[in-house]
């Protein structure tokens, strides 16, 4: 037989040396001034938390605004359809039909509709715009087409074919509108031919 070991053998165990008993050893105005600072830093952790947890509340209130505010436009984007068929109706409604018994109560329901509808979208803060007569926007106003009119400037709004629908700050709708081109230099003007 061999005389060699196969069982593992532990390395020795070494004595870690005790450490000295900080407490027993310092003197009572080291022992506060150590505690004043850990009840500082104690301090200054809570009051970074209690930061950070209103950081993100705050944050959470702002995402819950723009998601109910995003649920509400497009909620206003399916009712404006509505409200524009709703003034179709009443605009196609002839002088000589306002003239009828029959026609003038439907008519009325349908502009007492108009209205509780309009207002009930203005009560949440839609606004609708029907810029006649104002400047052409491209932020809140959609050009279909221009016309040159003698007597309006260039760039107004000469008519409105859909309103648009604005959601406090947010544009729902663009209004559809028809605006007012530049007219052409007139006949004999003086034209610098050198530039």
């Amino acid at each position: 037989m061999s005389d060699t070991n196969t069982e593992p053998q532990s390395e020795p165990v070494k004595d870690v040396p005790p450490s000295p008993n900080t407490e027993a050893t310092a003197s009572p105005d080291e022992v506060v001034k150590r505690l004043e600072a850990e009840l500082t830093e104690t301090k200054d952790r809570r009051l970074r938390a209690a930061a950070e947890t209103e950081n993100l509340r705050k944050r959470m209130e702002r995402e819950r605004a723009a998601e109910r505010k995003i649920e509400i436009s497009r909620f206003v984007r399916d009712l404006t359809p509505v409200a524009d068929n709703l003034a179709r109706a009443l605009k196609a409604v002839t002088a000589e039909q306002r003239e009828s018994p029959n026609v003038r109560g439907l008519l009325e329901g349908v502009e007492l509709t108009e209205r509780e509808l309009l207002a009930a979208l203005e009560r949440n803060g839609v606004k609708r715009i029907v810029p006649k007569g104002e400047p052409f926007n491209p932020n809140f106003h959609q050009a279909v087409a221009e016309v040159q009119i003698d007597g309006v400037a260039p760039g107004s709004v000469i008519e409105v074919i859909e309103p648009g629908y604005v959601l406090e700050d947010r544009l729902v709708r663009p209004a559809m509108v028809v605006i007012a081109k530049a007219g052409t230099a007139a006949a004999g003007a003086n034209v610098d031919t050198k530039a």
